[in-house]
């Protein structure tokens, strides 16, 4: 072997244990020590999905339920409403007490059996109902009346000259003014609840206008059978 062979061979030797020192040196040595007895072990927690199972919407009345991603409904607000909610409400109890009072005279003046049947059907429709709509402002702390408002001004609503006459028949003059009076009633109503299918904002109160309107067409149809 050469001198100059040797002086090669030796820088590579050298050079190479240099290397292996190096990485000896730089080898990470933080290392998690060993859980030993009586040691709690904390497990990282697994990070939660961005966004839960896709939750159904139900929509407004007439329209079709739709899936969301969950992040988009969560809403802890207090349930949304506007004031032609509020309106809505305020007038259909005064409404729904003219139509018990003139159910409630059915009772010893009707003629007809059919016709106490629909008055009993509307007392036991429009009671509960006036219920729902006073706890409905109750809990929003909202009064019931609407001091200086003339009710006789809304649609369907009779006049005490009418109430008055209604009173005073029996039989089948009775019949024929209640069914003509409260066909005039609820087709006031049902204008009233579909008006606020386009403009209020409270899911509860859109569900219950739908069904006012819904079932009140109903009992138009059965009173025009009558006559």
């Amino acid at each position: 072997m050469t001198a100059r062979r040797g002086r090669t061979l030796l820088v590579v030797t050298v050079a190479a244990m240099v290397l292996v020192a190096l990485g000896l040196a730089l080898r990470p040595t933080d290392r998690p020590a060993p859980a030993t007895a009586g040691s709690a072990v904390v497990a990282s927690p697994t990070p939660a999905p961005a966004d839960g199972p896709a939750v159904i919407v139900p929509g407004r009345p007439g329209e079709s339920a739709v899936a969301r991603p969950a992040g988009e409904v969560r809403d802890t607000a207090s349930p949304r409403y506007n004031s032609l909610d509020v309106w809505f409400v305020r007038m259909m109890i005064p409404h729904h007490q003219q139509a018990l009072e003139m159910a409630e005279l059915a009772e010893g003046r009707a003629g007809s059996p059919r016709v106490r049947a629909v008055a009993d059907r509307i007392r036991g429709a429009q009671g509960p109902e006036i219920g729902m709509m006073r706890g409905w402002l109750s809990a929003r702390g909202l009064p019931a009346e609407v001091p200086g408002h003339d009710h006789g001004t809304m649609r369907g609503m009779q006049s005490p000259e009418a109430i008055r006459r209604l009173t005073d028949a029996r039989g089948a003059e009775f019949d024929r003014l209640f069914v003509q009076m409260m066909t005039a009633h609820h087709q006031g109503a049902v204008t009233m609840a579909t008006d606020l299918l386009s403009v209020g904002a409270d899911q509860q109160l859109n569900e219950f206008a739908n069904a006012v309107a819904t079932e009140q067409s109903v009992e138009i149809d059965r009173m025009r059978e009558l006559i």
